[in-house]
C-alpha cells in the first residue's frame, strides 16, 4: 500500500477503491498496521470515505491524536477535494449545490428530500467542471458537510451520476469513479496545516479518458 507520511501521531494513506475505511478484516487500518509495524487498535480511523472510493485518507495513531483530529473535523479544518467521472455534465462550469439529504439504513442509500424533518440534513458541496468527453465530465468537488454518499446522491439527483455507481443510477462501469484527491488538516501535535496529494489510476477506466485533465 501507499504510505503518504507517517509519525509517531498520524499516518496519511492512499486507499485502494474496494476496501473499507473502518477497522475490520481486510480493512485498510489492518493492512496499514501490518505495513508500520503496529497493533490494528493503535490505528485509530477519524474520517472515513466509502467502499467504492479510493484517494488520500488519514489516521490517528494515539488517542490523544485522534481526539485533536476528531476536532479539527467538528471545526470544519478537515478540507477534502474529490476527482469525479459523471455521466452527463453540469451546465454551469463551477457552482454550489445545496441539498436536504435522509440516509436511508435499510436500503443503505442516501435520498435527497423537500423539506427537513428527522434525520435530514444539510449537505452542501462545490463544484468545478474540468473536462468533458464522450458523454463524461470530470468534476473537482469540495464537500463542505461531510453527509454519507453526499457526492453521489448529490450527483445522482441532477441527473449527473457517477460513472460505475449503479445504486445511484449509472449505467456503465462497476465501481463509482470517486477519488479523494487531497487531504488538508492541522496536524494534531503542532497544529501546523499539512496538505497531500495523490492522483486516481490513470490507466484505469474512467480515468485514462481524462489523464491530463488533473
Amino acid at each position: 500500500m501507499r504510505i503518504l507520511y507517517h509519525d509517531a501521531s498520524l499516518a496519511v494513506a492512499v486507499k485502494p477503491p474496494g476496501l473499507i475505511s473502518e477497522r475490520g478484516e481486510g480493512g485498510l487500518p489492518s493492512l496499514l498496521a501490518a505495513e508500520l509495524g503496529l497493533r490494528e487498535d493503535t490505528v485509530y480511523p477519524v474520517h472515513r470515505l466509502d467502499r467504492v472510493t479510493g484517494g488520500v485518507i488519514a489516521y490517528a495513531l494515539n488517542p490523544a491524536a485522534a481526539a485533536a483530529l476528531s476536532a479539527a473535523i467538528q471545526a470544519h479544518q478537515m478540507k477534502k477535494t474529490y476527482l469525479a467521472v459523471a455521466m452527463g455534465a453540469p451546465e454551469a462550469e463551477t457552482g454550489e449545490w445545496r441539498d436536504l439529504l435522509f440516509w436511508d439504513s435499510r436500503q443503505r442509500r442516501a435520498f435527497v428530500v423537500k423539506r427537513p424533518r428527522r434525520g435530514v440534513h444539510e449537505a452542501v458541496l462545490t463544484f468545478e467542471r474540468l473536462a468533458e468527453t464522450d458523454g463524461l465530465s470530470l468534476l473537482k468537488l469540495e464537500p463542505l458537510t461531510g453527509r454519507t454518499h453526499q457526492i453521489r446522491v448529490q450527483c445522482a439527483s441532477r441527473g449527473l451520476p457517477l460513472w460505475g455507481d449503479r445504486p445511484y443510477g449509472a449505467k456503465k462501469g462497476q465501481s463509482a469513479a470517486l477519488w479523494c484527491q487531497r487531504l488538508a488538516f492541522p496536524h494534531p501535535v503542532t497544529g501546523e496545516v499539512m496538505a497531500f496529494e495523490a492522483g486516481p489510476p490513470v490507466r484505469e477506466e474512467p480515468w485514462e479518458m481524462f489523464r491530463w485533465s488533473y
